[in-house]
Order: C-alpha cells, then sequence, then structure tokens
C-alpha cells in the first residue's frame, strides 16, 4: 500500500504492553490442563524470554500514531516466504510478525492499493474510525479450544478477525456472527462483545484493533450475552 493516506511515528516490537484493565491475566491464559475451557479470556502480552501459553490470546505486535485521512480503512494481510522479504515490503507502519509456521505483513489504508509483494491472504473491512487525533493498532494471535470465550467487553475502535483453523462466534446486541478458516469478521467501536470458539477444532486466528490512542484498547463490560453462539457450538 501507498504512504500517503496517513502518517505515522511508528513503534514495532513483538509483543506489545499489557493493556490495562485486561491486565495480570497470564495466569488464566496459561490454564491448559483437563478439559477446563478457557473463560474471560483477553489479549495479553508475555514479556521476552518468557514462555508463551499453549493456549491464549496473544499481543504480536503494535504500530502507534497512526493518522488516517479517510474515516475507515482496511486491513491488507499479507504472507511471504521468509522475515527478510517482508521487512523489505514493509512500509513504516506495517507489521511483520511469525505465527503459524508463516510470516505476516499486516498494512492498513484503503481497500485498493499498490502490491507490496507477497501473497495476498484477505483484505478485512472496512474498519470505521472513531474520531480520534491519531490512532493505535495491536496485533493478536489466538490459539483457543472449542468452549472458550473470551471477557465480555468493548473496544475504543473497530476490530476485524482473520480465522485461520476453527470457528469462532461473536456475540453482540445485534446477534451472532461467525467465521471459518479463510474467513473474516469486524465489528464496530465501543460495541459490547464476547468471542466464543465453537465448532470442534482448536481456534486459531488473527485479531487487529485500532483504537483511538488517547483510550484504552479494552475495557470490561456489564452487558450480558444472551447465548446467541450456543446454537453455532457444534
Amino acid at each position: 500500500m501507498g504512504r500517503t493516506p496517513f502518517t505515522a511515528v511508528p513503534v514495532l516490537f513483538l509483543f506489545a504492553v499489557q493493556l490495562a484493565p485486561f491486565g495480570h491475566l497470564r495466569a488464566q491464559v496459561g490454564r491448559s490442563a483437563g478439559h477446563d475451557h478457557m473463560t474471560n479470556v483477553a489479549c495479553v502480552d508475555v514479556p521476552s524470554g518468557e514462555k508463551r501459553p499453549e493456549f491464549g490470546c496473544f499481543n504480536v505486535g503494535v504500530v502507534t500514531g497512526l493518522h488516517f485521512s479517510q474515516a475507515s480503512v482496511y486491513w491488507h494481510l499479507r504472507a511471504f516466504p521468509d522475515r527478510k522479504t517482508a521487512e523489505s515490503a514493509r512500509s513504516a507502519t506495517g507489521i511483520v510478525v511469525e505465527e503459524d509456521g508463516r510470516v505476516w505483513l499486516s498494512e492498513f489504508g484503503p481497500r485498493k492499493t499498490a502490491p507490496r509483494g507477497g501473497q495476498s491472504i484477505a483484505v478485512v473491512g472496512p474498519l470505521h474510525l472513531p474520531a480520534a487525533k491519531n490512532y493505535t493498532a495491536v496485533l493478536s494471535y489466538a490459539v483457543m479450544r472449542p468452549g472458550d470465550k473470551s471477557r465480555v467487553h468493548t473496544h475504543a475502535g473497530p476490530e476485524g478477525w482473520y480465522v485461520l483453523a476453527g470457528k469462532q462466534c461473536l456475540e453482540t446486541p445485534a446477534g451472532a456472527q461467525s467465521a471459518r478458516p479463510g474467513e473474516s469478521m469486524t465489528v464496530r467501536s465501543n460495541v459490547p462483545m464476547q468471542l466464543n470458539v465453537t465448532g470442534n477444532a482448536l481456534r486459531r486466528a488473527f485479531a487487529l484493533v485500532i483504537h483511538d490512542s488517547a483510550q484504552e484498547r479494552g475495557t470490561l463490560s456489564d452487558w450480558r450475552p444472551p447465548g446467541a453462539c450456543s446454537q453455532e457450538r457444534r
């Protein structure tokens, strides 16, 4: 993608700083023994040098100081044969990560952009942005089991997902929507939600939140899901 739609002062590192008030959740994420389901899961960081739990949701990349000239953007997800090639194709605000046995580049901007090499995997959006002076993009990677689910929460910006394996169902006050491998979904900012892992397979997926930098990425919600995703649990 070109660099003209926005400018930024990027900060890129492998694991993002813990995002309050979802802090101090490593014990929950690490609970993988037996058949207990993980509930109230939030995406967390893993400090450098610390072994990552087998199951959970992990912040794998962040870029700050984003400025967009349009009211909505798209998330372009591309795969590369190696990290060096991906880094050479990355814009000043792109995010390169190695997950699921592949190297991935995430870029943000208009739906139609100039090719930057690699294999185009998905164009997720539109992601409708709230009014803000600048934005922060946080990329997460999750490995969760059937029956696992997230906390009920909201984000100060839109969220998008791309499913690599398994099945997920997102419940909001508007109802439920689901996605399977190779599919994506989005939700607007400040919408109460709960993500459920449905079906019978392990779910692996990327998630992206682009939020107002002046606000916390996520906050808990007292909304109670009525169980619209329960019929998807098969």
